[in-house]
């Protein structure tokens, strides 16, 4: 058998290094848990007599896309055999590592396992260890590491917890900044833009709850001089839609009316990384009137793009709108914004908490002012509308696409560094 070298930075080593069975690792973005996983998978492989080792990340894709590239470069003398459409390698000991996805459970079971690897644990159904992967290792008593950043208190914070209490079990936590080859330079940069909580989230792998307290009233900013809403100044205006429920039926009026979304409209100036919010539009309109508000918006403020929550409220809206713009002889760009697979309460807070708690959003004093700033002290409580909010975070993905609107590259995807898409 081919002698192999394991080059891990020190944190990296102390984990690898542990006798404990079960291992459940939260660390930093950037510190190197995808190396540290390669390098695990191939020794357990290595050293196994007669059982494989998973992979398992939270789809397919992403398993694949982590680290086949990488088990490949690391395993390239103990390699035998790589079968791209399965992501299966084999080893020079006929034992092999498969790549697999949490959201295919089926694929995971009936077989016996020597150890696997759960990347991004945070993400999957605790179902998949405790109903599937874990009596997979009973045969030969295998054994398994959870790796991840922390995302909230859920079943990753009680797994952490409980390895602590149990001898066969060891947890780990470490810091972006625990591995030497980061530049703390890029540490800098994101603490300068992403909130207080987030941060400690994502580079010192705390495990932040992010219910309540989301948002404070003081780090609301107005824009003191009204001229910076004028066209020709610096920055240009991008316009966000958040749609409801169109036509106010008479059983819907007097109170049952207050507990209906609202469609909410924001109309911000992009001006480099800052958000310069002139209007927030909201009411609950006829689809009609709601594509005439939203063509409005556009017009009145020299819009260059309008992003529109993506989903069969759209589709309902758009031969309106596109009506009205023939009608008006006016047109513009109208792209889809999209929940892109996170929960609200975690697409709001990335896509604002950060921005207001720096400063880098800032609001024209109007009278939906503190109608926004209700929704906003009230956040996230299922009691209370978030439809203004909600209009505001797509800002995030309406600038990202307006900007990309303007590069003529091949194979190029913008995302958003603060909220991820």
């Amino acid at each position: 058998m081919a002698d192999i070298k394991v080059s891990l930075h020190d944190a990296q080593m102390e984990i690898f290094k542990s006798p404990a069975r079960f291992k459940v690792v939260a660390a930093g973005r950037r510190f190197g848990k995808s190396r540290l996983a390669a390098w695990v998978l191939l020794i357990k492989a290595l050293q196994s007599k007669s059982k494989d080792v998973f992979y398992v990340g939270p789809t397919f894709q992403q398993s694949k896309d982590i680290m086949w590239g990488m088990l490949k470069e690391l395993g390239q003398d103990v390699i035998k055999a790589a079968h791209e459409n399965t992501a299966v390698l084999t080893l020079v000991n006929d034992r092999k590592i498969y790549l697999k996805g949490s959201d295919r459970p089926d694929t995971l079971r009936g077989v016996g396992l020597e150890y696997v690897v759960l990347d991004e644990y945070a993400s999957m159904k605790p179902e998949v260890w405790e109903m599937i992967l874990r009596p997979t290792l009973a045969d030969v008593k295998g054994g398994a590491m959870f790796i991840g950043t922390p995302a909230g208190k859920n079943h990753f914070y009680k797994l952490y917890i409980e390895a602590q209490q149990d001898d066969d079990w060891e947890a780990f936590q470490f810091n972006s900044t625990d591995n030497p080859l980061l530049d703390p330079k890029e540490i800098a940069a994101a603490k300068s833009t992403m909130s207080t909580q987030a941060f400690r989230q994502e580079f010192e792998a705390t495990f932040e709850s992010f219910t309540g307290g989301i948002f404070k009233e003081e780090w609301i900013k107005y824009v003191d001089n009204e001229a910076d809403f004028a066209e020709g100044t610096i920055g240009h205006y991008v316009v966000a839609v958040d749609p409801a429920g169109f036509e106010q039926s008479s059983k819907d009026r007097g109170l049952k009316s207050s507990k209906l979304d609202e469609t909410a409209i924001s109309v911000v100036k992009i001006v480099n990384d800052e958000w310069l919010v002139k209007d927030i539009y909201h009411g609950r309109w006829g689809i009609k009137e709601t594509a005439f508000k939203i063509l409005q918006a556009a017009i009145e403020s020299q819009a260059t793009t309008v992003g529109i929550e993506a989903g069969a409220l759209k589709n309902a809206i758009m031969p309106y709108l596109e009506d009205e713009m023939r009608t008006h002889g006016r047109w513009v760009n109208i792209t889809d914004v999209t929940h892109g697979g996170k929960r609200k309460i975690d697409r709001i807070t990335w896509s604002l908490q950060g921005r207001l708690e720096h400063g880098k959003i800032k609001f024209r004093k109007a009278s939906w002012n503190d109608h926004f700033i209700s929704q906003m002290m009230d956040f996230p409580s299922p009691l209370s509308h978030d439809d203004l909010l909600d209009s505001l975070a797509y800002i995030d993905q309406v600038s990202v696409a307006d900007y990309a609107g303007s590069i003529e590259l091949e194979d190029w995807e913008p995302m958003d560094a603060i909220a991820g898409y």
